[in-house]
């Protein structure tokens, strides 16, 4: 996964949480729907940070259901999340993180240094081996902090910690995991995210809603709809054109923005056709469309 990429992911989700007008960010509640079509199913594992494969498809919902220490943002590629701060010892074998005052889990419970130690010995995806091995131990010298001391110096350690390559550092609440279970945790997920977990039909659709105890900002959107759809035919009867004001008009009336992976990077789709719509290109014309206005429907048709 490149970094540009896990930035666009950042950008997608952050334009959600944004509000381009600075009066609508000081008194309107978020509200409003969004739905974005997806070219796959939808599974559990999507929502896990536990188990990422190495690959930019679960970031989509792990952006907006989770939170991490660090994590490229649209400004940086790595940026403080959960943690103000890190600092990394002179002889590169101590890093170590201050956690964020005030921070919560979708239940409430705050967010802790024990959360973050569980959540990394919880991690069991694709590169789990070679994070783990290189650790000798992670300490919790008080509720705040977060130190991890490697068995050598490691140059690379941020950059598996603290990017998508690696979902050890997207912290999820240890009591309530503990409470119930694994099956239990992805039935149900919570998260330090700006959405929180609202419903779920395993395969088809997930539905999440606005956070209002995010410590960044409240999302001006109200609810997330992630719809899969992923036989929809990529090129038979589709024309496609230049973005011109009317079809960019009839896009949006459709309800469809900017992108597939069968167009063109700067194409849109008219009104009464449909493509699958890969996660960053959804992503851009997510962007693009909440820069236009606080709230935004969108639906994908046939």
């Amino acid at each position: 996964m490149t970094s540009r990429r896990a930035r666009l992911v950042a950008a997608g989700v952050l334009a959600l949480m944004s509000v381009v007008s600075t009066r609508a960010l000081a008194t309107e509640a978020p509200g409003g729907q969004m739905s974005w079509a997806l070219h796959f199913s939808l599974a559990p594992t999507l929502f896990e940070p536990a188990e990422t494969a190495g690959l930019i498809t679960p970031f989509m919902i792990i952006y907006a259901l989770h939170d991490a220490l660090v994590k490229p943002m649209p400004d940086k590629a790595m940026a403080p999340g959960l943690a103000e701060s890190w600092s990394r010892s002179p002889d590169g074998l101590v890093y170590e993180f201050v956690l964020r005052k005030g921070t919560k889990f979708h239940n409430g419970e705050p967010v802790t240094a024990e959360d973050v130690k569980f959540s990394f010995e919880r991690y069991r995806g694709i590169s789990a081996q070679v994070l783990k091995e290189r650790v000798a131990a992670v300490e919790t010298p008080d509720p705040g902090r977060v130190r991890f001391r490697l068995k050598q110096p490691w140059p690379d350690f941020m950059a598996f910690y603290g990017t998508p390559a690696t979902g050890a550092a997207w912290i999820v609440p240890r009591k309530y995991v503990e409470k119930v279970g694994e099956d239990g945790f992805k039935k149900a997920p919570v998260g330090a995210g700006p959405y929180k977990f609202a419903s779920f039909t395993p395969g088809i659709e997930l539905v999440l809603e606005a956070f209002d105890g995010y410590w960044r900002k409240a999302p001006s959107v109200k609810r997330l709809v992630f719809k899969a759809v992923p036989d929809w035919p990529c090129s038979s009867g589709v024309k496609w054109t230049s973005p011109t004001r009317s079809t960019a008009s009839s896009a949006r009336r459709c309800g469809v923005h900017r992108g597939s992976p069968c167009a063109r990077p700067r194409s849109w789709l008219p009104t009464g056709c449909s493509s699958p719509t890969s996660g960053i290109r959804i992503l851009r014309g997510a962007i693009g469309a909440c820069a236009s206005r606080p709230t935004t429907r969108s639906t994908a048709r046939r």
